[in-house]
């Protein structure tokens, strides 16, 4: 017997975990950042996997390792989830541009310098 996922729902519960990781030079979290390019699934027999496509604030990011495995950790702690991956890129490079607006208000009443 096979089983079936809502998807939509998984994605959800995928991004509210995301919601819940922060770099810690910036007070906005990952997700709201635009740091998260894509999120797939994949059903294998009774298997999900789920592909976290994501990018840092830059290549020389010093905390890439620990943001790379906790996208990791928060993905795997939605149940349905039973492998993660997280595949980094740099191609689109990030900017500014695509943090939601929830992310530029708390940048900006921050004081953080970021260019808008």
């Amino acid at each position: 017997m096979s089983t079936i996922f809502d998807l939509k729902e998984i994605e959800k519960k995928v991004i509210e975990n995301l919601k819940k990781v922060y770099d810690p030079e910036i007070p906005s979290n990952i997700f709201d950042l635009g740091l998260i390019y894509d999120i797939e699934f994949e059903q294998k027999n009774n298997y999900l996997h789920c592909m976290v496509t994501m990018t840092l604030t830059s290549p020389t990011c010093p905390v890439a390792d620990s943001l790379l495995e906790q996208v990791k950790y928060v993905t795997l702690a939605v149940d349905e989830i039973d492998e993660a991956f997280v595949k980094l890129v740099f191609s689109p490079p990030w900017d500014p541009s695509m943090m939601s607006e929830d992310a530029r208000e708390i940048m900006g009443a921050s004081g953080a310098a970021m260019p808008f």
